[in-house]
């Protein structure tokens, strides 16, 4: 599939610089297709004549080019039209069978790297008004600022959050002093929520807001500047329980600042949202960090039980249940890290060695572990699984096959969602037997087939020793 990048790469004839430029106009072009009512098409020149590199359809009107045309050629008429605004460096405009094609250079440091066309119904579905009017003025000052490089803006936030209004939400026409010009009835709808009951027009923006904001409130720094339309920036207004994201793009000529545009919408319901949001991954989080200290204390109160027990075999048992209760809570600290419900696998696969080394040094064994490869990430439900599996069969390799020490070697392989997993020791091997029916093994089997949908296999590694192999499907 054509894209402006690929399209660009085949061509070679623009520097890095310019490449970025032209993705940067098309970033936010949209607003002079809304405030044209137009369809706009970049045309970029390769070794096989202009080329179709990106098209843009308003949300104000109805497009006139329904099909995908990107990566085509430019038609005969259309490269003669682009060259002679080249050669003219200047706008040229041509109408054709009720439609206005205009071509615009796209100038960047004095160079022209590209053309822009602007294809306009001459009869456009829309009913001419005060509205048309004003929007027309401020399209021609937008198609000269592309020709004169001035438009698009450098070091602009696009959209940064979620809700970032375009001229279809709302757009206010101010002059160099700030003062409106022009409110559109959704701008005007806006901001009577926000508390202003006069009409906007002839009153200073900035003013206006003041007024209702209330008296503890801290704006954003960047607010005033888009108010007043001095800088090319996103802003947001937030009073009595309502939010309206407003954007600024000033109209300039020759460097001259001749008023601005300031694009409003209400993002009440979608900033009610996203706190919903961050209130839930703030209780879960908790809740995931409560668990954990609540396993920790349980995992204590094993090893203080152990502790006291007289019988060898209970004290075994118990520890077994300790490691176990401190493997869960390990994976439950890692979710409590996170706003996601997935765990960076590798740290608590580290954890589990710390822990796995501190009983081969209780039990007096000198064993190295080695680890290669990545788990990757791991999701909540099937994380805990994984970290007992790895913690049966490593401490069941430290506690029996290597008991006069020895080397465990851990391999793990993550292709898309399914894990290859090895864990092999030197030890003394399984022989001719297979594992025992032992709780352990019996964890281990239930969770490698029910909770991660793999299946394990013992055998002897042919330097000596034992070779566990697992593949896992995780989702």
């Amino acid at each position: 599939m054509p894209t402006l990048t690929k399209i660009l790469e085949r061509s070679g004839r623009l520097n890095a610089g310019e490449r970025e430029r032209l993705h940067l106009l098309i970033g936010d072009w949209s607003t002079i297709a809304d405030i044209s009512f137009s369809d706009l098409l970049l045309y970029v020149e390769t070794s096989a004549g202009y080329v179709i590199g990106a098209h843009s359809r308003p949300a104000t009107a109805a497009t006139i080019i329904e099909a995908d045309i990107v990566g085509d050629r430019a038609a005969r008429i259309d490269s003669h039209n682009i060259e002679q605004a080249c050669r003219d460096k200047n706008i040229f405009r041509q109408n054709r069978d009720g439609v206005l094609h205009t071509y615009i250079p796209v100038v960047y440091k004095g160079s022209i790297i590209a053309v822009m066309q602007v294809v306009t119904a001459e009869v456009p579905d829309r009913v001419p008004s005060q509205r048309h009017e004003n929007y027309e003025e401020i399209s021609q000052t937008l198609f000269h600022m592309v020709a004169s490089g001035e438009f698009p803006f450098s070091d602009v936030p696009l959209g940064v959050r979620r809700g970032a209004p375009r001229v279809s939400d709302g757009v206010i026409h101010l002059d160099s002093e700030g003062v409106v010009i022009y409110a559109s009835p959704n701008s005007v709808s806006h901001f009577r929520r926000l508390g202003e009951e006069k009409p906007l027009a002839g009153q200073v923006l900035a003013e206006v807001v003041t007024g209702h904001l209330e008296e503890y409130a801290v704006p954003d720094e960047s607010l005033p500047l888009v108010l007043t339309g001095k800088a090319a920036w996103n802003s947001e207004i937030t009073t009595h329980g309502v939010t309206v994201s407003v954007r600024s793009v000033p109209l300039l000529e020759n460097g001259k600042r001749l008023g601005a545009i300031v694009m409003s919408r209400d993002v009440t319901e979608l900033r009610r949202q996203e706190q919903q949001l961050l209130s839930k991954d703030a209780t879960i989080r908790e809740i995931n960090h409560r668990v954990k200290n609540n396993l920790q204390t349980v995992s204590a109160l094993l090893r203080l039980q152990g502790r006291r027990a007289s019988n060898a075999e209970i004290k075994e048992a118990l520890g077994q249940a300790q490691r176990r209760v401190e493997m869960i809570a390990l994976v439950h600290e890692g979710l409590s890290q996170t706003v996601d419900e997935v765990v960076e696998f590798d740290s608590v696969f580290g954890s589990l060695l710390r822990m796995v080394r501190d009983i081969a040094v209780t039990s007096n064994n000198d064993v190295s572990i080695d680890f290669t490869g990545s788990f990757g990430k791991v999701r909540a439900e099937q994380a805990t699984a994984l970290a007992m599996v790895l913690n049966e069969i490593i401490s069941n390799a430290v506690e029996h096959g290597l008991s006069a020490g020895g080397e465990i070697q851990v391999r793990a392989a993550r292709t898309d969602n399914l894990l290859h997993l090895e864990v092999q020791d030197n030890g003394v091997g399984i022989g001719d037997k297979m594992p025992g029916d032992g709780l352990g093994t019996k964890i281990v089997k239930t969770l490698v087939n029910h909770e991660l949908d793999g299946r394990i296999s013992w055998e002897n590694a042919p330097e000596g020793g034992t070779l566990v192999k697992t593949t896992m499907r995780l989702r």
